[in-house]
């Protein structure tokens, strides 16, 4: 990741991620880098109360300081902001109270939102959020999941058209096995033995079975911040054409690969060496399809958040499905959540002062009644 190198140019100042998660405890390594959004589950405590350590986790890859030997985040001059919700039935109070959270994300000043979580089935109110989000500008991360050995369909929000899905990989750059895969998969990052706490108590990290698709998905939003963080008048769409351009690869981007979408996520490269042209403000980098404008209302009629940097909104980076779809979609979803833990990788971690670098690549599917493009 060229770490060193990378925090001479940009750290991710001036940038804040919404970490939609298990919320977020202020740690040695987040202190005065985080800040309470919402709280949706109706646990006790609220966002600055991580339940299980997972969203702490996901923050320390974000934006760690490294203090306490804590984990040194890749974007160590950004900020976060907690949106708590409940992963997991046995915290679910609703069928998906995710939805809530993303909106509230939306309409926080937040530029990126990462979502390190997924489950199985799409829900009409999450999907509405999605889209209401990105009309306001935001880009969004999520992971697709880490159940490859069991099914061959990507999980949502990574699924929905304005996520960019976030896939795994281990540090030969191979696609980890338990990556999900698939026609939705955007960029990849690193998922394999990273560390992580290992429970609420946050008494110690563990690198065992640390990492998956969600710490990927940590490390994608980290590096759109830093590419954000020296190019603030850029949009989300001129932000994600950088890093799509950049992207390791050795196949043609515009034949992007099932396991490993468009490439590894390659941050220096832009901000480092200046490769990568932001191209139009308003055009999809993925679709290529004009976006709306900030000066057009969003969804539900909300004007765009003229906070965020992005002068235009992200678009659906997985091109529209047909209304038919989009009804038997609707059909399937459940009414109750199955929201699981998405997993996670990063490319970069330092505890105790050292640092480690990892290079991934990964893909993501939509669901089985999805087409498929080639590998």
């Amino acid at each position: 990741m060229s770490a060193d190198e990378l925090w001479k140019v940009s750290t991710g100042k001036g940038i804040k991620v919404a970490v939609v998660d298990t919320g977020v405890s202020e740690t040695p390594s987040l202190e005065g880098r985080v800040q309470p959004g919402k709280d949706v589950t109706g646990m006790p405590g609220g966002a600055l109360d991580d339940y299980d350590s997972h969203g702490t986790t996901m923050a320390e890859l974000i934006v760690g300081s490294g203090r306490g030997k804590g984990l040194r985040g890749l974007a160590p001059g950004a900020e976060v902001i907690s949106f708590r919700t409940s992963l997991g039935k046995r915290f679910a109070k609703k069928e998906s109270d995710s939805a809530e959270a993303i909106r509230a994300a939306a309409d926080s000043d937040a530029q990126i939102i990462s979502m390190s979580f997924g489950g199985d089935f799409m829900y009409p109110e999450a999907k509405a959020a999605v889209k209401y989000a990105a009309s306001k500008g935001k880009l969004m991360f999520a992971s697709v999941g880490n159940e490859a050995e069991k099914k061959d369909s990507i999980d949502y929000p990574a699924a929905y058209p304005g996520v960019t899905g976030v896939s795994a990989a281990d540090e030969s750059g191979k696609v980890a096995k338990f990556s999900e895969f698939g026609v939705y998969v955007d960029l990849a990052a690193p998922g394999l033995d990273i560390p992580h706490w290992c429970d609420a108590t946050f008494r110690s990290y563990c690198e065992e079975g640390g990492g998956g698709t969600s710490s990927a998905t940590a490390i994608a939003s980290a590096s759109a911040a830093l590419v954000w963080s020296k190019h603030p008048d850029w949009t989300a769409n001129q932000v994600l054409r950088v890093l799509i351009d950049t992207a390791g690869r050795d196949w043609p981007k515009d034949e992007p690969s099932d396991y490993l979408g468009y490439g590894l996520i390659r941050p220096a490269r832009h901000v480092v060496k200046g490769e990568g042209k932001p191209g139009p403000a308003d055009i999809d980098p993925i679709t290529n399809k004009k976006t709306v404008s900030a000066g057009n209302s969003g969804d539900d009629g909300a004007s765009p958040s003229a906070s965020a940097p992005a002068a235009s909104s992200a678009s659906p980076h997985k091109g529209a499905p047909d209304d038919e779809q989009d009804e038997q979609d609707e059909q399937a979803a459940v009414a109750k959540s199955t929201d699981a833990d998405g997993g996670g990788s990063s490319q970069m971690w330092l505890i105790g002062g050292g640092l480690a670098a990892v290079a991934l690549l990964g893909g993501g599917a939509y669901a089985a009644v999805r087409a498929r493009r080639g590998a």
